[in-house]
């Protein structure tokens, strides 16, 4: 039997802290880094506002808050309601 010439398999795993410091800084003009920038503003951003900037449809923008954002990059996204602009969502610091 013939010896095999392959190299094994690494078995070193990202955890998700590393995994969002890797991650932490976007590309500049994407829009991802446009949602950031929107969200850090002190006003935030409401998915309406979101869609229109973004051309996104509102479940884009909802997936990739929560996704993108909270999940893979540790952002804490806060969202309250504010009269009639509606829920508006901002990075909480």
């Amino acid at each position: 039997m013939a010896k095999s010439t392959r190299k094994p398999r690494s078995t070193k795993t990202t955890t998700p802290k590393q995994a969002a410091e890797s991650a932490a800084a976007p590309r500049d003009n994407t829009k991802q880094a446009r949602l950031i920038a929107m969200l850090r503003r002190p006003e935030g951003a409401t998915i309406e506002e979101i869609v229109k900037a973004l051309e996104w449809q509102a479940h884009t923008a909802r997936g990739a808050i929560s996704g993108a954002l909270k999940k893979k990059l540790g952002l804490a996204i806060e969202s309250e309601k504010e009269g009639e602009r509606g829920r508006v969502y901002r990075i909480g610091g």
